[in-house]
């Protein structure tokens, strides 16, 4: 039996498995980097064991060093939660060989699952519906095709190719990404990504748990799923449930996995692949069915049977959401910080089956957690369980909204306004529904009213932090004068640039009078703001303002606004939505400006691969070098062609936001 399991992961996985070994009784070991020394996984694991450095490679992906972690710990049992090890039949056969138990399928299982055209050959043979694969580019048949790699699991390395002129150099760019060999096969476009989750035990028994909609995705990573698919019936269901049953017989599975299928608008379905983890998205399964699939997972590792008679019935409707570090601003690349605040209002468990519909958080962050480079940016996941879809998308979306997510910037209001959008209501989705409907990714605080009045509570709260640490005559009201003078000025960055606030104060402390108006950048650096307004808006009554809570009423409607200053920025929450604004110095320090000619590091992470030399001419486009950060691999190209004129950086560099990379001569 198990007696002490090491998770061989970090973050929101880890701390999943942590809560079930507490409940069953087993001893739990965590792991952790130098950058995690203070990670909440570390903090609630029984004992942790430091591996010495930052990046993944030699931490988190180091077979040797978590194998002797385990041993120093006295554990007898490995768990490697749900990323690149839980796939990597090196490593599992490494454990078993080190006299440990192997929570997960047998190394020579996935040996066989890791190339995918092999996994795809037994599938078929098996007579599951396969799309066709192409390890020849000369030999594809028509257009448009997908190249996949080989090997390995996951969306990197994919490219959709509509015409032969481009495939040649297409399948070449990919070999290199993915350093290996590829495939192609058919593109089929307006599908689902579904996948029927399983649970396969030594005694043979296989036992599907519903289905899975993953259609909401981006550049194919999975952000929004849900279950049950509300484009699967009962019939269809059946169907892909046994389907799923046959190929992981086919391919003698064991353990927690998801066999994943795309499903056309037609009702046919075609085998993608079968991933053998424990998937992100297992919280939305484990909501509707009742049962902890960590527990039945160690279960199986124990050599056990599964303690259930078949597929459990479906209760109700589960969705669930990726809450990532990523910034808009700078398409989507992850966003490195400091996470100040992390809290959702209402949540009624964490990490484990609720016991009635609700709100769920699985988290691997905590308040002044650290986000850096060297991770997946995946913050959290939230789960609404409600009796309906309608209701679960609902509670959902408000709970999103209300969250404060402050010092990092996520994907939070992406995700509001998929939830929110009236086909995915409707449950007309696909993989390419962010594809149609762009209008999800626009900033959920649009209303210029409600940033008006997010810069006014900013500035009267403050105000009131100013008064209330005031060391002499902290009573008097802020901005008192014997003889009334010029309105009280902020001046704010916020999301449409930078806004100047005023407002006046009559001798009893009450607002006589506010205005916001837009500042033109040039303009901060002259003095003089602070001038007559240009628009008086509505008479507002300041119910109380304090240094984090303004209650306000605008027009008879009262309204509280909850705002944590951190340092110069204010993060404001209200009904109307929430917005950051950086406060600008009225005499900012003068700072070197960057040539046009500089490419400067998108956000922290280190240097890859650099493709170009000094003195090397360039053509726009051209690919100079790539930077890791966060699990992915980003590209920086030439805007425009030239001559590199200054190449500061090399391979295996450590680069911060903003740090020069190279410069380019313009031709």
């Amino acid at each position: 039996m198990i007696r002490r399991l090491l998770v061989a992961d970090r973050g929101e996985i880890a701390r999943r498995v942590f809560a079930t070994c507490r409940l069953v009784g087993i001893e739990t070991v965590a792991v952790y980097s130098d950058v995690d020394t203070d990670a909440p996984h570390v903090n609630e694991a029984d004992y942790a064991v430091h591996l010495e450095g930052s990046s993944p490679a030699t931490t988190y992906l180091d077979h040797d060093a978590l194998i002797a972690a385990a041993k120093r710990a006295g554990a007898n049992a490995m768990h490697p939660g749900n990323g690149v090890l839980a796939e990597d039949p090196e490593f599992a056969g490494a454990v078993a060989d080190a006299g440990m138990i192997w929570v997960g399928p047998p190394a020579g299982i996935l040996r066989t699952l890791h190339s995918k055209t092999e996994t795809k050959k037994l599938v078929a043979e098996a007579k599951v519906p396969v799309l066709p694969t192409f390890t020849d580019p000369d030999t594809v048949p028509g257009f448009p095709v997908l190249i996949k790699p080989a090997t390995g699991f996951g969306g990197v390395g994919m490219r959709v190719v509509r015409d032969a002129t481009t495939l040649a150099e297409a399948v070449a760019s990919t070999r290199r990404e993915v350093d290996g060999e590829v495939f192609c096969e058919p593109y089929v476009s307006n599908v689902r990504h579904i996948e029927v989750p399983i649970l396969a035990d030594a005694m043979g028994a296989v036992v599907p748990f519903g289905e899975r909609e993953c259609s909401v995705q981006r550049r194919y990573q999975k952000i929004v799923e849900e279950t049950p698919s509300p484009a699967v019936d009962a019939a269809l269901r059946e169907e892909l449930c046994r389907a799923a049953i046959v190929a992981v017989r086919a391919l003698g599975f064991v353990g927690a996995g998801a066999v994943e299928f795309l499903l056309d608008a037609d009702g046919d379905f075609w085998f993608l692949e079968l991933t053998p983890t424990l998937q992100t998205d297992h919280a939305v399964t484990e909501c509707v069915s009742g049962y902890d699939l960590v527990r039945l997972q160690l279960l199986i590792a124990e050599d056990g049977s599964l303690p259930m008679p078949g597929p459990p019935p479906i209760r109700g409707h589960a969705i669930e959401v990726r809450i990532c570090a990523e910034d808009p601003a700078y398409a989507w690349l992850p966003a490195a910080g400091t996470l100040h605040r992390f809290a959702v209002p209402d949540v009624a468990g964490a990490f484990r089956p609720l016991p009635q519909p609700g709100l769920r958080l699985d988290s691997g962050v905590a308040d002044g957690s650290v986000t850096g480079m060297h991770h997946d940016p995946m913050l959290a996941k939230l789960i609404a369980w409600a009796p309906s879809r309608q209701e679960a998308a609902r509670m959902l979306a408000s709970a999103l909204a209300r969250a404060q997510l402050h010092g990092v910037v996520t994907n939070r209001d992406l995700l509001v306004r998929v939830l929110r959008h009236q086909s995915f209501r409707n449950g007309d989705i696909d993989t390419g529904f962010l594809d149609r409907h762009p209008e999800v990714f626009a900033p959920l605080l649009s209303s210029v009213d409600a940033v008006r009045l997010s810069c006014l509570a900013a500035a009267l709260a403050g105000a009131a932090a100013r008064r209330a640490g005031a060391p002499v005559l902290g009573s008097l009201p802020s901005g008192w004068r014997n003889v009334p003078s010029g309105s009280q000025t902020a001046v704010y960055d916020g999301p449409t640039g930078p806004v100047e606030v005023g407002y006046r104060m009559d001798r009893h402390g009450e607002l006589a009078g506010w205005w916001v108006r837009s500042v033109d950048p040039e303009e901060l650096d002259l003095a003089g703001l602070g001038q007559a307004p240009v628009d008086e808006h509505p008479p507002i009554v300041i119910v109380s303002a304090a240094g984090d809570r303004v209650v306000l009423n605008v027009q008879g409607i009262r309204l509280a606004v909850l705002v944590h200053r951190v340092g110069d920025v204010s993060y404001v929450d209200s009904p109307e939505g929430s917005v950051t604004l950086r406060e600008i110095s009225r005499f900012p320090l003068p700072t070197p400006e960057a040539t046009e000619s500089s490419l400067i590091a998108p956000l922290p992470g280190a240097v890859r691969r650099v493709l170009v030399v000094p003195g090397q001419r360039v053509r726009a486009g051209e690919l100079l070098l790539t930077l890791e950060a966060m699990k992915l691999e980003h590209p920086v190209h030439a805007p425009s062609a030239g001559v590199v004129a200054s190449l500061p950086v090399h391979p295996g560099a450590e680069v911060d936001t903003g740090e020069l990379l190279a410069v380019l001569d313009p031709e």
